[in-house]
């Protein structure tokens, strides 16, 4: 049994484990240290199928920080298909869309409630030049997408398109500047161009474009992954580069940027480390990035689909380390910001396997299956926990890359059970969380072993409680009960995603394998609430009060 706060606290299940600091991006490195394989016999049919036991306490009367909407972010890279195809298919396309962007995939993004997308990179970031983006789409320049496949970008899809965009799908814009092959002079126009309503010349250039008023520009990123394809520089160096382009980006007609300095990778203390020491206050955040391999191999990462059990448990157990990270980070971040006014941004998170056999690998298209919202679901309850420094996430990647909401081929489109979880758990947006203690048996897979069940609580501005529970145990059901204090119970009602298999997934034949459902495993009595959780399950209860 293991008792958790805020529903997960991440423990090896080696026992004999200790992280260590390791100032390396490699999660392969990582992986190595903290997971070894285990080793499993077969199994027994008459295996022990007897319920899960988990029990908390759901205390109303003891708030906690709200839940930024910002943790439930996204990104949009200039990768595959994610944009091109995914997102944007021109006006002269047959495929229905609103000046150039499909209709079904917004139509699909406003039920998300998205708060924030991060664009345009990624590694892309660093080789795009915002210029070759603006004005008529025939007279801008083409250039090769380097990074991922090798194609040809014809920047159809610049500043403009992604600013209307974000209006259309009311999310704020998240513009990642290009520090590794931009200059100070490119990025700070940038910011002029699309924020400035003085008459100056990036004024004006805007105008000339067709946009007269200056758009609102919240989230900065100076720099994307420069420990690696940003620019290869160290955590001191870029420091200095932080500082050095920073001082021209101004603040515009009003508009207030939030600087997020490219952080660490996994376990790279050492870089936030630096960063505290030599940028301090004049950022607003540091990003954070971390993804779930199933093998922690790069080379070999594990495939998305036709996996096995024991697959399925080094994903679910390799997708908790991100827990260690963030409190790792965040204590160092303690040390010079004990009031927590520098926010952790964890804007590239999510599973990475094995391209879909037959694709560019350079396009990064995967299959999106039960398992991907069994990480879903966790990462959330773990940034819920952290919600006093976690302050954004950007799930990689929105449409058609690494772990998407939506998948499109031509006219076609399809949501995923990572889409499902996000719109489930979209009740949390803004809410106080509750903090909770959780206690529960554990999933055991041959010699290893990790919590069978997460929750998260939090309580909306309208009173109404919601609890996320997810249970990562592909075999037995989980009986949780959790006693709600400080608050008098009129209703309860839930809705419940699972599927029969562990990699099922969400196809164009198929569109509906992986849906939510509702949910009426729940008693509520005497303050009491028991909850019969399907094997393999993510469920969200809405709880309504007197």
């Amino acid at each position: 049994m293991r008792r958790r706060l805020f529903g997960f606290v991440f423990q090896s299940a080696c026992p004999s484990f200790t992280l260590e600091w390791m100032n390396t991006p490699s999660l392969l490195a990582a992986a190595a240290l903290a997971l070894p394989l285990c080793t499993y016999a077969a199994k027994d049919a008459t295996a022990d199928k007897a319920p899960i036991q988990s029990s908390f306490i759901l205390d109303v009367s003891r708030p906690g920080p709200v839940i930024a909407p910002e943790i439930y972010g996204h990104f949009a890279e200039h990768l595959g298909t994610g944009v091109y195809g995914g997102i944007w298919v021109g006006e002269k396309s047959d495929i229905p869309n609103v000046r150039g962007f499909r209709t079904d995939v917004l139509e699909a993004l406003k039920k998300l409630k998205l708060p924030v997308v991060r664009w345009p990179g990624g590694c892309f970031a660093d080789e795009y030049h915002w210029m070759d983006g603006i004005g008529p789409k025939d007279k801008r320049p083409s250039m090769i997408n380097t990074n991922w496949g090798g194609v040809v970008e014809d920047n159809s899809f610049g500043t403009h398109e992604f600013m209307e965009f974000c209006e259309l799908v009311g999310a704020e814009p998240f513009i990642s500047g290009n520090i590794g092959s931009g200059t100070v002079q490119e990025m700070s126009q940038w910011v002029e161009y699309m924020t400035s309503d003085s008459d100056t010349p990036m004024t004006r250039l805007r105008k000339e474009n067709g946009r007269d008023k200056p758009w609102k520009v919240k989230y900065f990123g100076v720099g994307n992954e420069t420990w690696g394809c940003g620019g290869n520089m160290s955590a001191e160096f870029y420091a200095d580069q932080y500082l050095r382009y920073n001082t021209y980006l101004k603040n515009y007609s009003g508009n207030r940027l939030y600087r997020i300095a490219c952080g660490p990778s996994d376990s790279m203390y050492g870089w936030t480390q630096v960063l505290m020491d030599k940028i301090g206050s004049r950022m607003d955040a540091i990003s954070l990035h971390y993804y779930t391999l199933p093998s922690g191999d790069w080379s070999n990462k594990g495939n998305g689909v036709g996996f096995s059990e024991e697959e399925w448990f080094h994903t679910l157990r390799r997708t908790l380390m991100i827990e260690e990270f963030i409190g790792q980070h965040s204590r160092v971040m303690d040390k010079k910001d004990p009031e927590k006014k520098i926010a952790l941004a964890v804007d590239e998170w999510g599973t990475w396997y094995n391209a879909r056999p037959g694709t560019n690998g350079g396009f990064l298209q995967q299959e999106n299956t039960l398992r991907d919202a069994m990480v879903a679901g966790l990462n959330l309850h773990i940034f819920h926990a952290h919600a006093d420094r976690v302050r954004m996430a950007n799930i990689a990647q929105m449409v058609n890359v690494l772990q998407a909401m939506i998948l499109t081929e031509g006219d076609k489109m399809v949501l995923t059970p990572t889409y499902h979880v996000f719109e489930m758990y979209n009740v949390h947006q803004g809410a106080t969380s509750i903090p909770l203690e959780i206690t529960t048996g554990d999933y055991v897979c041959g010699d290893g072993r990790i919590p069978a069940v997460s929750a998260s609580a939090s309580r909306r501005a309208d009173g109404k409680l919601n609890v996320s529970l997810v249970n990562v145990d592909p075999n037995k059901p989980a009986e949780v009960e959790f006693k709600i204090q400080g608050f008098k119970v009129k209703s309860v009602s839930g809705r419940v995603l699972t599927a029969q298999k562990m990699d099922s997934e969400n196809t164009y034949d198929k569109p509906d394998a992986v849906a939510p459902a509702k949910f009426s495993a729940v008693k509520i009595s005497g303050g009491v609430a028991k909850v019969s959780l399907p094997a393999k399950s993510v469920v969200v209860l809405e709880i309504a009060g007197e």
